[in-house]
C-alpha cells in the first residue's frame, strides 16, 4: 500500500499541461457534481460551484476540473466522505489552504479517469472558508476579457519554465491575490 509521502510525491512529479479552452469543461463538471450529489451524504454537503480556469469561458487552462463543494464540517466529511471517495479511487489529501504546513487546512481531492490522468481536483470546504474568494477571482476573469488573457498568459509562460507542480502554483499567486483584492474592493468587502 503507498504511504501518504510516496502519494504525495508521485502527485507533485505528474507533468503540468496548459491546454486551450473546452467547450466540454462545463458537462464535465455538471457530470461530476451530479456523481457527487448521488454519492455523498446530502446532509454533509450544500453548494457545490465550478471554479478555477476551466470555469472561465475561453481562457486557457490545466484540462483538470475545479470544484469547490461546501460541507457541513470538514471533521464530518474526514470520517464519511473520505471513506467514499477513496473506495472510488479518488487521491485524498488534507491540506493547508495557504503555505506549507498551517491552518485553515481543507479536504482535496483527485478524480483521475482510466489511464490514470487527473479530471478533477474537488476542494471540499466549509462556509466561512477564504476559498469561496475564489469564485470572486472566476467571475471577474469572466467579465474583464483583459484579464483573462493575461493570465492564460502567465500559465503557458509558467508551464514552459518549471515542471514543478508546487513553484508553478506558488508563481500564480500573486496575480491571483491582485485579483481577488480587486474583485472585493469592488464589492466594498
Amino acid at each position: 500500500m503507498e504511504t501518504r509521502e510516496e502519494k504525495l510525491a508521485r502527485v507533485l512529479t505528474e507533468p503540468i499541461e496548459v491546454v486551450d479552452y473546452d467547450p466540454s469543461w462545463p458537462s464535465r463538471f455538471e457530470e461530476e457534481c451530479r456523481h457527487l450529489r448521488d454519492c455523498l451524504p446530502p446532509e454533509l454537503v450544500g453548494r457545490i460551484d465550478h471554479f478555477g480556469s476551466t470555469a472561465v469561458p475561453g481562457l486557457a487552462a490545466k484540462p483538470v476540473i475545479d470544484m469547490l463543494v461546501e460541507v457541513r464540517s470538514l471533521d464530518e466529511a474526514r470520517e464519511r466522505i473520505v471513506p467514499i471517495l477513496e473506495a472510488q479511487g479518488y487521491d485524498y489529501f488534507w491540506r493547508p489552504t495557504r503555505g506549507d504546513d498551517t491552518p485553515p487546512w481543507y479536504a482535496w481531492f483527485i478524480r483521475r479517469d482510466g489511464a490514470g490522468k487527473r479530471t478533477h481536483h474537488i476542494h471540499m470546504v466549509e462556509p466561512g472558508s477564504e476559498h469561496w474568494d475564489r469564485l470572486l477571482f472566476r467571475d471577474l476573469l469572466i467579465d474583464v476579457l483583459e484579464l483573462a488573457r493575461e493570465y492564460a498568459e502567465l500559465k503557458r509562460a509558467l508551464c514552459l519554465a518549471t515542471k514543478d507542480r508546487v513553484a508553478y502554483t506558488r508563481a500564480k499567486e500573486g496575480f491571483i491575490e491582485r485579483v481577488t483584492g480587486e474583485a472585493l474592493r469592488s464589492r466594498g468587502k
